[in-house]
């Protein structure tokens, strides 16, 4: 019988860790470029366009904003119509700046371990968005590879059911995972 409990004791907190992971379902609002995803306390979505697009995540649970867009595409406001961190701030909601993409901030396992540092450091649900949602959408996927233990074929059909595009994961899942093709010519 100790030995029953001992094995319990062990394995308990491996399992405490698996919730499942609701299938996210698509928002139907044009609040956001590329569209916006719910998962469980995630958002997952592109640019948001307006304030008030803001405003209806804080009253929805939303405390913190992680934002993987880079400085230079957040100066455009062409394409960044607000001074999203300034909104923000008046909102009281965290922001938390990871630029990725470029040459200056490559997809990397130290963007995707800031980025599961900064949902781990949340205390309400979390909008994390990029332009489009795709980089957004990818670093979700290699979260829920490196830091959640999911399969990544079922991974993969998370990110699938928002906007995956063709940003590599590869960058973020760098010597996790062996991304080679087979069955194809090179």
């Amino acid at each position: 019988m100790a030995s029953i409990w001992l094995a319990f004791c062990l394995t308990a907190p491996l399992l405490a860790d698996v919730s499942p992971i609701p299938m996210p379902q698509m928002l139907e609002t044009k609040e956001y470029r590329g569209g916006i995803a719910k998962t469980g306390d995630l958002y997952i979505a592109g640019q948001p366009m307006t304030e008030d697009a803001l405003r209806k995540l804080k009253a929805e649970g939303v405390t913190t904003v992680i934002n993987l867009r880079t400085i230079g595409e957040m100066a455009n406001r062409k394409s960044t119509p607000i001074d999203e961190e300034k909104v923000l701030q008046k909102l009281g909601l965290k922001y938390v700046h990871i630029p990725s993409g470029g040459k200056k901030n490559p997809f990397s396992p130290a963007t995707l371990d800031a980025f599961a540092t900064a949902m781990d450091q949340s205390d309400g649900k979390v909008l994390l968005h990029c332009n489009s949602a795709r980089r957004a959408t990818h670093i979700w996927v290699a979260y829920l590879v490196k830091h959640k233990n999911i399969p990544l074929e079922e991974a993969l059909s998370y990110g699938r059911a928002i906007n995956f595009g063709a940003t590599p994961i590869e960058g973020y899942l760098e010597g996790e995972i062996d991304f080679t093709l087979t069955g194809q010519d090179h």
